[in-house]
């Protein structure tokens, strides 16, 4: 079956965002379808055997890390100093690594599984590969960002969001649905390929239904939508008034600005309350149910979801916090103020019937 799905990866091979690969799915993965201020206490140098119940010597942890080197190492290497814990990090895309956790099942040297969507998470948690968190782990998480059994928790927070060159419209869109209207007819650009839209899509058919999905997706080819490879190609198109408007992720018109060293004519914007178009995706951890070092693993996402780190990752990233009342991204508005829809997260892994649709209307 592995090799079948591996077969149809090869229709539409995915190239890597400049600074975060991690955000782009290789279609090698279809078969996903199913210096710091926190430098924590943390002395914790045993862990638990998942298998006897007996603990070991913990003197280091293996990660599969779905975000990127850039993003992650240095909160990671923060909390190698503080614990005095080597990490063993294999970074990769993150479906990729889940693709990898699935073939190993049981046997993976893996502990966690840090992944930069939860469609990949979710694809783990379905093969019952993780074990349950307890309560006294990420706390300070809010249930929506949590796997509904607990396998996986939240990290970090991203929003979709419509990027626009200020000026180019009267009236800027109220919801999804409108982006098929004759004034942005050439104007709109997507990212057909890219993980965070495949996400969006997934999460329009789970809450409209495939025919719903369907009429739209084919609304934006009559409309003449541009698609790119990149989110961050979305914006600097716009930035250079080629299009007017996309549909990326909140993150990108900072990042693009920080690329070029310069103030960008790019801003971000929002539909209406409970729109689609404002969907919240997490980036997560989980730990193998095959890990002997449960306890020390704990230890690392209760500091990748400390108040401390969840500042840090505002800070230095521009992504979400997680954690009710941290200060959001500089310009933007709280997670609770964007009139996000309540989508179950764990409904994201069902990427195929995505996939299979945006084949279907020829925008992969």
């Amino acid at each position: 079956m592995l090799r079948n799905y591996r077969a149809r990866a090869r229709l539409n091979p995915y190239l890597q965002e400049t600074r975060r690969d991690e955000f782009e799915l290789k279609n090698a993965l279809r078969f996903l379808a199913l210096g710091s201020t926190a430098l924590l206490a943390t002395s914790l140098m045993v862990g638990c055997s998942a298998s006897d119940g007996q603990e070991e010597q913990v003197s280091e942890l293996t990660l599969y890390s779905g975000r990127s080197e850039e993003f992650i190492a240095p909160f990671l290497s923060q909390w190698e100093r503080s614990s005095g814990i080597k990490l063993n990090v294999r970074y990769g895309d993150s479906a990729e690594l889940a693709a990898q956790l699935l073939e190993e099942g049981a046997n993976s040297p893996a502990d966690l599984f840090l992944s930069q969507d939860a469609g990949s998470l979710g694809a783990i948690a379905a093969a019952e590969l993780f074990t349950e968190l307890p309560e006294s782990v990420a706390r300070d998480i809010p249930a929506e960002y949590i796997a509904a059994n607990r396998s996986w928790v939240g990290v970090t927070g991203r929003a979709r969001v419509f990027a626009y060159r200020p000026g180019a419209f009267s009236a800027l869109p109220q919801s999804l649905s409108e982006l098929t209207a004759p004034v942005y007819k050439g104007k709109l650009g997507i990212a057909p390929s890219n993980s965070s839209f495949q996400a969006a899509i997934t999460a329009l058919i789970g809450a409209k239904g495939e025919a719903f999905t369907e009429e739209w997706l084919r609304g934006l080819v009559a409309n003449d939508v541009k698609s790119y490879l990149k989110n961050s190609a979305i914006v600097e198109a716009i930035d250079k008034n080629e299009i007017s408007i996309g549909l990326t992720n909140h993150y990108y018109t900072w990042e693009v600005a920080e690329a070029l060293g310069r103030e960008i004519a790019v801003e971000n914007g929002f539909f209406s309350a409970n729109d689609l178009g404002n969907l919240i995706n997490v980036s997560g951890v989980g730990i193998l149910s095959s890990s002997r070092k449960i306890s020390t693993a704990q230890n690392l996402i209760s500091y990748l979801t400390s108040k401390e780190v969840q500042s840090e990752f505002v800070e230095k990233t521009h992504e979400y916090a997680l954690i009710p009342g941290l200060t959001p991204p500089a310009d933007l508005p709280a997670l609770t103020a964007i009139g996000a829809p309540r989508v179950d997260l764990d409904s994201l892994k069902n990427i195929k019937v995505t996939q299979d649709l945006l084949i279907k209307v020829g925008l992969l």
